[in-house]
């Protein structure tokens, strides 16, 4: 069994900014020495997430609909009461949906759906910079 591991840089704009990375997740595969195994992406954090979701326009947005309807950014949380950084919805969203997903792969190939992509999803309330880890395990 090896391992291999490489860093994501992201640029995201807050709000349930929602970003496509399995292209970067495949390349990470594909520099590694491993030919099947899984990849585990994890968002480094606790206000981002990491998901599977059809990337298309309109799903995008009603995801983020879904996830203002949940938890809204307007919610009046005890973390923004005691810390003054209005972003206590940030951190149940991302509760909620996770920081990690393990995806399998063979023969160097991510094994998703035809339209299921990796995505990260950054909840807190301003741009950040978000760094995502990609730990691949396999032979």
């Amino acid at each position: 069994m090896t391992t291999y591991g490489e860093k994501i840089i992201l640029q995201t704009r807050g709000f349930s900014h929602i970003i496509n990375i399995t292209e970067k997740v495949q390349e990470i595969i594909s520099n590694s020495r491993i030919t099947s195994g899984l990849a585990c992406v994890s968002a480094i954090g606790s206000t981002a997430s990491i998901t599977t979701i059809e990337y298309e326009p309109a799903l995008v947005e009603d995801m983020r609909e879904l996830l203002e309807k949940i938890a809204p950014s307007t919610m009046k949380t005890r973390h923004s009461r005691t810390w003054g950084d209005d972003n206590g919805f940030s951190h149940l969203r991302a509760s909620l949906m996770g920081p990690s997903v393990t995806i399998p792969f063979a023969n160097k190939r991510l094994i998703l759906g035809t339209w299921q992509q990796i995505v990260v999803i950054d909840h807190d309330n301003a741009p950040r910079t978000r760094e995502i880890y990609v730990q691949v395990i396999g032979d």
